[in-house]
């Protein structure tokens, strides 16, 4: 299945990118919200809290498979 943010990608490890992203996804809502744009205020509100739940909530984090480094480190 595709998904519209993978967590798993080594971009979002820091939990400071994550809170950005999340941040500026609520601030561009209340952009919309000032502006009287309830439509597309609406669609950011979904979007927000999406990107919440999915990099702040339910994050876990991948860990290194050590087998794999391991092996890496056996033949050179």
């Amino acid at each position: 299945m595709i998904k519209f943010i993978d967590p798993d990608h080594p971009f979002y490890r820091p939990l400071w990118i994550r809170v950005l992203i999340v941040a500026l996804c609520a601030a561009w809502t209340a952009v919309e919200f000032y502006g009287g744009q309830t439509m597309w205020a609406t669609i950011f509100l979904v979007v927000t809290a999406y990107a919440g739940a999915a990099l702040l909530i339910f994050y876990k984090p991948k860990q290194p498979d050590e087998k794999r480094t391991e092996a890496g480190d056996q033949s050179k």
